[in-house]
């Protein structure tokens, strides 16, 4: 009786974190948006990742650091207090959005599997001059070539991503143009945007989709911004985007694969008509956050935690223990 009663109030006090959090974040996000994206586009993509991912985040390690510890502690394992309808109900509701996360996270990865396993049966390696941009990167990439109903140029995988060029991609598309294009997929991979992906889709909640659109448009910005590095090449890589617009296949691309053009028409629009404003708009870069403020302000609340903790862990069984009744 006692782990059960452990194991409920443990995933109560996750649910009702996480709900509550991520109702903020809904609506929340936009207001802190509209100051975020007016700073470089990889800040703003990292600021939405990183918003969308912390009601999970914060959820878990209150349970794991607070709430686990606690009822280890200080609740009797001799009693046999029955556990309340509450803690039944939200610990039940817990283990629902978790299953329900999996789910859909297992569902997406064996889909972009599938159509991984479906472009691998003609695939071959690419070899171009464009390719050098990006064989001596940090990360070893490797580019395929697809003719089975791959988009015309996609990033795919999770651990071990690729980038698949089309046959009709690599036709229509100039040196100059090709070179931008797959740097601009080489840094969807370095950024691990398709890890990302799966992880939204781990933590589904209801009233996200907008935000996390929002993320994958700034997401195609971040990418556009660090493909390129003079006016020259942001309208060779506007010209590709342009190019494969009219290349896009009918049916939408996997959900865990970056496609240099897979947005609505409005947000290709606006990715072009960035590139080709990318003299008016370039700005030297901002400055980064200070690893030393972010040392000190981890030490300062660890050594606060220290302090604190077994006051809290006092309070945190108090609160508890209103659900066990």
């Amino acid at each position: 009786m006692f782990a059960v009663r452990g194991v409920a109030v443990s995933f109560s006090i996750f649910v009702i974190l996480y709900v509550v959090l991520s109702a903020t974040v809904s609506g929340a996000w936009r207001w802190i948006w509209s100051y975020a994206e007016k700073r470089p586009a990889e800040r703003g993509a990292d600021l939405l990742f990183a918003l969308r991912v912390a009601p999970f985040a914060i959820a878990t390690a209150v349970t794991v650091f607070f709430a686990v510890p606690s009822f280890l502690w200080l609740e009797p394992r001799s009693g046999n207090e029955p556990v309340g309808f509450a803690a039944w109900l939200l610990g039940l509701c817990g283990v629902a959005v978790l299953a329900a996360g999996v789910g859909k996270a297992v569902a997406s990865w064996a889909r972009a599997s599938r159509a991984i396993a479906r472009w691998s049966r003609e695939a071959s390696a690419a070899n171009s001059a464009a390719l050098e941009s990006i064989r001596n990167s940090r990360i070893a990439i490797s580019v395929l070539r697809n003719s089975a109903g791959a988009p015309p140029l996609t990033a795919a995988g999770i651990f071990r991503p690729s980038v698949w060029l089309s046959g009709a991609a690599e036709f229509v598309l100039s040196e100059k143009e090709l070179r931008t294009a797959l740097r601009h997929e080489a840094v969807h991979v370095r950024r691990r945007d398709n890890l990302r992906k799966l992880l939204l889709r781990l933590l589904e909640f209801p009233g996200m989709a907008a935000m996390e659109n929002a993320w994958r448009e700034a997401s195609e910005m971040a990418a556009d911004d660090a493909a390129v590095s003079s006016a020259a090449e942001a309208l060779d890589l506007a010209s590709a985007v342009l190019a494969l617009s009219r290349l896009a296949p009918l049916q939408p691309p996997e959900e865990l694969t970056t496609a240099l053009v897979h947005s609505p028409a409005e947000s290709v629009n606006a990715r072009v008509e960035r590139l080709i404003a990318w003299p008016e708009r370039q700005q030297a870069p901002g400055e980064k956050p200070s690893l030393v403020y972010a040392l000190c302000a981890g030490l300062a609340v660890t050594a606060t935690l220290a302090v604190t903790y077994s006051a809290l862990l006092v309070r945190v069984h108090a609160a508890t223990e209103w659900l066990v009744r």
